[in-house]
């Protein structure tokens, strides 16, 4: 089964050339309590999409489907998930969560009417995962790499990766049988540690999916960007099945790539 793909995008436009394209999902990004104190000096997605666009969104796309992000946990969090469930959405993501008596709540108010999916991004929901892991109606659980460093207080967010705590969380989760993911990928042949490294990890380790990173992001018609998204994804899905057929010795070597790529990153801060 191959990786499912999330794309950030409001663009009901660029939404539609994406499922094209071969995107399995179009992520509609509306967190934004605290997200620019907290992301606001990293070249990440600070969303100012709002729930009102999964309707647009919906009415374009056939097969893909629309994942929301909302608020962390607060006193709104039912309306949001209502709101976004009548609006069409399939999926509900819950970020920033701390503690297991907001994952219960979220999963309560999702009610079975979409997919929920975590975004364990916090030191907290780390160290309670056991706990976490005990509530019923999970459905999707997905590693955010950039937050959960910043709360971790690491140099650089593929220091989740290169020193085990993706692997860690990723069996705990499968464990109980939930999907799981993490973090984001460049196109291949790009990013400070190349995009087929990190594929290669997703495949190692069992992950499900994936998010598009900033690098996938442009209007497909505008002259002044030279993204082609068919292309960008066919290189992705092929090297997908190219390292699906590796054997151990290679998913070990690359490993150590990655560790020592991210070492001399670190290093280098």
């Amino acid at each position: 089964m191959s990786l499912e793909l999330m794309l950030i995008t409001n663009d009901k436009n660029y939404a539609k050339e994406a499922e094209i394209a071969g995107v399995d999902r179009i992520f509609i990004d509306c967190e934004i309590i605290g997200k620019k104190e907290r992301q606001g000096h990293l070249d990440t997605h600070i969303g100012y999409h709002n729930l009102e666009d999964i309707i647009e969104i919906k009415k374009v796309l056939n097969k893909a489907k629309v994942l929301t992000r909302i608020n962390p946990f607060y006193d709104n969090t039912k309306f949001e998930v209502d709101t976004a469930i009548s609006y069409g959405s399939d999926i509900i993501m819950l970020p920033m969560f701390k503690k297991q008596i907001e994952v219960q709540k979220f999963v309560e108010f999702i009610n079975k009417r979409a997919k929920s999916c975590l975004l364990l991004e916090t030191a907290q929901a780390l160290v309670r995962i056991d706990d976490i892991l005990e509530v019923n109606g999970i459905d999707e659980i997905h590693i955010g790499l950039n937050d959960l460093h910043l709360s971790m207080q690491l140099d650089f967010m593929f220091e989740l990766l290169s020193g085990g705590i993706v692997e860690y969380l990723g069996s705990k989760i499968a464990k109980k049988s939930i999907k799981w993911g993490f973090g984001g990928i460049a196109r291949i042949g790009e990013g400070m540690v190349p995009a087929e490294y990190i594929l290669a990890e997703h495949i190692r380790l069992g992950s499900k999916m994936v998010i598009l990173s900033r690098t996938f992001q442009g209007k497909l018609n505008d002259s002044k960007n030279t993204l082609n998204l068919v292309e960008e994804i066919r290189k992705i899905r092929e090297k997908e099945i190219e390292i699906r057929g590796w054997g151990e010795k290679q998913f070990d070597e690359n490993r150590i790539k990655l560790k020592e790529k991210v070492r001399t990153i670190c290093n280098a801060k």
